[in-house]
């Protein structure tokens, strides 16, 4: 490692709710001089931070990037050269369509020393908050989960709709916009139209909304158009579990 280099902590934040952050997650926040927080990040959780610590947004939404991915990973490695302790806080799990994993390799090659600290991912805590289980034992043994975005370039891995259609629970993240074409897809590789499908919408915060309905009639009810991104996408018999299950009462139930 750099002998006067920082450390660089690559953080998940969890689902939203600021409380679900892990206690080493809220240490690494503390320690931090220098904050990279993402657009999902709670602002609860950035007044965690020292008051003398730099706070660096560097945001996506879709179509708007604040920095391109190779412009934070520059960032990372300059601040922690300067000998900086760096928190890098991604909404979520780093690893898990965080694209940590190719901050981390970044860090690596230049020696830089890192930690991944672990989040609880939207795939399981949304659904979870809907009430819907992701594996039941009577329902589904296995879950997958895939990005709702298709590869833009040739160096991208491609969602494979054929594997992605056999899945006994299949979780899409980032899929809001791309709803249709997803639904098409599995309808195309011989998933049952009769198969349940629910939306949750910012799972574990107070926006928390949540549209269910099956493959043949989601794209057409109404509720949709309400939704914003971020949204779970749950599909599999799972689904149903959620009349039993709904525990919180402060979702504004659209379906």
């Amino acid at each position: 490692m750099g002998g006067d280099y920082g450390k660089v902590y690559l953080t998940g934040a969890g689902p939203g709710d600021p409380k679900l952050i892990t206690v080493r997650g809220l240490e690494s926040i503390r320690l931090a001089d220098v904050i990279v927080y993402d657009r999902l990040v709670s602002g609860e959780l950035i007044k965690e931070a020292r008051k003398d610590a730099e706070l660096i947004y560097v945001g996506k939404a879709s179509g708007r990037h604040t920095l391109k991915q190779e412009d934070i990973n520059a960032l990372l490695a300059e601040r922690a050269m300067r000998g900086l302790t760096v928190t890098r806080l991604k909404g979520g799990d780093p690893f898990v369509f965080g694209r940590g994993g190719e901050e981390a390799a970044h860090l690596a090659e230049r020696g830089i020393e890192f930690e991944i600290v672990p989040g609880i991912s939207s795939c399981i805590a949304a659904p979870a908050y809907a009430g819907i289980p992701v594996t039941h034992r009577k329902l589904a043994a296995s879950f997958a989960v895939i990005t709702g975005h298709e590869c833009t370039d040739k160096d991208s891995a491609c969602v494979d709709w054929a594997w992605a259609a056999g899945a006994e629970t299949l979780v899409v993240l980032m899929g809001l916009a791309q709803l249709p074409y997803i639904v098409e897809q599995l309808l195309g590789n011989d998933k049952p139209p009769s198969t349940p499908i629910a939306l949750v919408q910012s799972g574990s915060c107070s926006e928390q909304r949540t549209v269910v309905g099956t493959l043949r009639t989601i794209t057409s009810q109404p509720e949709v158009a309400e939704l914003v991104s971020p949204v779970a996408i749950v599909i599999g018999p799972v689904v149903t579990m959620r009349d039993k299950l709904k525990w919180r009462a402060v979702e504004a139930v659209l379906n």
